[in-house]
């Protein structure tokens, strides 16, 4: 399938501004699957992600015949769309849509879905494949160096009781941060922390706001008290506490989800918040224990477009070589960067606007941890 017109009119604005080996294809949907092409185009200009991907699928071709899984059907999907000869046109991922379905009944239906929840059901799952034929490597007799890295990567220290299983897969090394949750009795003054690993942020969002207020909310003391009390080992009873999370270890690939759609008890549904939120082309992390002058540049934004959760489209706004271009399933352009501000929300409740930011990707600046 080709884009023709549209195709020549991108190729021509790409010009001589991008390497000769990039690529920037369109995706075919088939039938409201918009939700996991405009993720699969912000994981795609994820450069680690995609280069790990590319990486496994060559070590996982030269390994011979093994079953087919949601790992290897994205590893070729990302593996066809790179090696195209062609820079531009459009190229259909049936086998990998159908893999999803026949894993998840989610996603079987024609029904709108959601982006984030897709997101979500995919990294775990890629997590789930890699750590399986890691321990698979490690317990076979003929376990080689090289079968064990295609999961696994360098070997990884993790941090004290965060994980029970000691696999560190790629896919951690992308995406996993830590989270403290600190808890201080006001009594006895103790504090308790309970780390807990997470692949993306879901923020609390209000009107007017940014995404560094919203990282504040997010990380702010909050008093335990009446019902609420903390039961305190130290005291052996319940006392009044305060509770904090902060970001202990922040991740490679910081996904922030802005929780657009809320359920309105009186309404009985969800309801979505077209509120404006800034997100910043350049991010500091001023919430995290270690490291306060932690920096973070946006490449990938999944947009939400339509007034309501149950229906609407997805399209993705991506970063590729210091320029910004528009993926809507089988379309493709350039775009301006001044445009990405029109994606921040309305100031009004009801607007003709309803192209919301929803799925911001940011990447840790000043190498990878």
């Amino acid at each position: 399938m080709v884009m023709g017109a549209a195709g020549s009119k991108l190729e021509k604005a790409l010009g001589d501004q991008f390497p000769e080996g990039e690529r920037y294809f369109g995706l075919e949907n088939f039938g409201n699957t918009c939700y996991c092409n405009s993720v699969l185009q912000a994981l795609y200009f994820c450069l680690p992600f995609r280069e790990q991907l590319l990486e496994y699928y060559a070590n996982y071709k030269t390994g011979g015949e093994a079953e087919d899984n949601l790992l290897t059907c994205l590893a070729d999907l990302f593996t066809q769309i790179s090696s195209q000869k062609k820079k531009t046109g459009v190229i259909a991922p049936k086998r990998f849509v159908q893999r999803v379905k026949k894993q998840n009944e989610i996603f079987r239906s024609y029904m709108h879905q959601d982006a984030h929840e897709f997101l979500n059901f995919l990294l775990n799952e890629l997590v789930d494949i890699l750590e399986k034929e890691s321990n698979a490597a490690k317990t076979s007799p003929d376990t080689s160096s090289s079968s064990e890295n295609i999961a696994n990567g360098p070997s990884h220290p993790q941090a004290n009781g965060v994980q029970k299983e000691p696999v560190s897969t790629w896919v951690h090394k992308c995406f996993q941060g830590i989270l403290t949750n600190e808890t201080r009795c006001l009594r006895c003054e103790t504090v308790t922390a309970r780390d807990e690993t997470f692949f993306d942020l879901s923020l609390d969002i209000e009107q007017n706001s940014s995404i560094t207020s919203c990282l504040k909310n997010f990380s702010s003391t909050e008093t335990l008290n009446a019902e609420d009390k903390f039961f305190c080992d130290k005291c052996c009873s319940l006392q009044e506490a305060q509770k904090r999370m902060k970001i202990k270890k922040p991740p490679n690939i910081l996904v922030i989800h802005l929780k657009r759609f809320k359920y309105i008890e009186h309404l009985s549904r969800h309801k979505k918040l077209s509120y404006r939120v800034v997100f910043p082309l350049e991010l500091k992390l001023s919430n995290t224990i270690d490291n306060a002058d932690c920096e973070y540049s946006l490449f990938a934004v999944v947009v939400h477009v339509g007034s309501g959760p149950n229906h609407g489209h997805y399209v993705s706004l991506v970063k590729s070589h210091n320029h910004w271009l528009f993926f809507d399933d089988e379309n493709v352009e350039m775009i301006d960067e001044s445009i990405i501000q029109t994606f921040f929300g309305s100031t009004q409740e009801y607007s003709s606007n309803t192209d919301h930011g929803y799925i911001l990707f940011y990447e840790r600046l000043g190498g990878r941890s």
